[in-house]
């Protein structure tokens, strides 16, 4: 779901979103985490350690929205010194591409994505995708 398009998801969960950022402010993964930055009014921006990268990625960051209706755009971005990018995302919102649950895979989260299934629990949903993470930042090192 691109930036500012939220029809038919209600407004920002903003309980959920702070929850959230306390949740990700626990983890070594994160450098900073920034709860509704000015350039990102409506999510949470978790900035990566970049001592989990290898030196050519210059700024690794997840940034989620939630909404009231549980409804929610996750997206990941590793932004290369070279100027390339990897970005993948995953969402839940009503659209005209994919079913209402979607990933849209990397390198480039193209659309459509592919349609899934989520947790219906934010906590479960945000496990799996830093646990899909992890994966993706240890085989760096592989």
């Amino acid at each position: 779901m691109p930036e500012g398009d939220t029809a038919g998801v209600g407004g920002i969960d903003s309980d959920v979103l702070e929850r959230i950022g306390r949740r990700l402010r626990g983890s070594a993964r994160f450098a900073t985490v920034e709860y509704r930055p000015e350039y990102a009014p409506n999510a949470v921006v978790a900035e990566y350690d970049l001592g989990y990268f290898p030196a050519a990625i210059e700024r690794a960051y997840l940034r989620i929205r939630w909404f009231e209706t549980d409804d929610f755009n996750i997206h990941y971005s590793e932004q290369y010194r070279d100027g390339n990018s990897w970005e993948c995302r995953w969402d839940c919102h009503p659209n005209s591409h994919n079913d209402r649950e979607h990933f849209h895979p990397p390198p480039d989260a193209m659309t459509p994505g592919q349609d899934m299934e989520f947790e219906s629990d934010w906590r479960a949903v945000i496990s799996e995708i830093l646990s899909e993470l992890d994966e993706r930042i240890q085989s760096f090192w592989e």
